[in-house]
């Protein structure tokens, strides 16, 4: 039976421990946006052993290229993107700090394997629902990769931003169970 969690960023091993596949979070405090061509960029800081942009200690990064601002709003359309692009990158991520993701899609089993050797958890947001999600974010502020555009790394804010847990630090996969539920039917 899922449950449902409010937690604020950054996230602790006792935040994602108690949660489970399937169950839906409200995530409050700072996300950080990056896509691929930044994931590729923190990954050789983390290899040359220069400092990130922000702390992963507890981080949530969400993979969303978001479109620009309507005037007055912090952001414009701010939908998940493919997640697989972020599998290479996310176990060394995840073993530095990172506790959570956000995106779309099923991950390889290297990122299931990180969930569960250094706690951590990858959120599913719902797809299509960009501007909806875009609501829920309170600020916006680019940190680092200027020239990336939608790509560069955000620090954005966020008040109850609505997201599902797909993959836990136990191994389980919200996707194969929802399949493996559906073949016993």
């Amino acid at each position: 039976m899922s449950k449902v969690y409010n937690l604020t960023t950054p996230l602790t091993n006792e935040d994602v421990e108690q949660l489970k596949s399937g169950d839906v979070v409200y995530l409050s405090g700072t996300l950080y946006t990056a896509r691929d061509a930044a994931h590729k960029r923190l990954v050789d800081l983390l290899e040359e052993g220069k400092e990130l942009p922000f702390d992963l200690q507890g981080s949530v990064i969400y993979f969303v290229g978001p479109t620009p601002p309507k005037p007055g709003d912090p952001i414009g359309s701010a939908g998940p993107t493919t997640s697989y692009r972020m599998d290479s990158y996310s176990p060394i991520l995840i073993k530095h700090g990172q506790k959570g993701m956000i995106g779309k899609g099923k991950r390889d089993q290297a990122v299931k394997d990180a969930c569960v050797e250094y706690k951590a958890v990858y959120f599913g947001a719902t797809g299509g629902a960009g501007a909806l999600l875009g609501k829920q974010i309170k600020s916006a502020e680019v940190i680092a990769y200027p020239e990336l555009g939608p790509e560069a790394v955000r620090k954005i804010e966020v008040e109850n931003f609505p997201v599902t847990v797909i993959n836990d630090t136990y191994g389980n996969d919200l996707y194969q169970q929802g399949r493996e539920q559906y073949e016993l039917k």
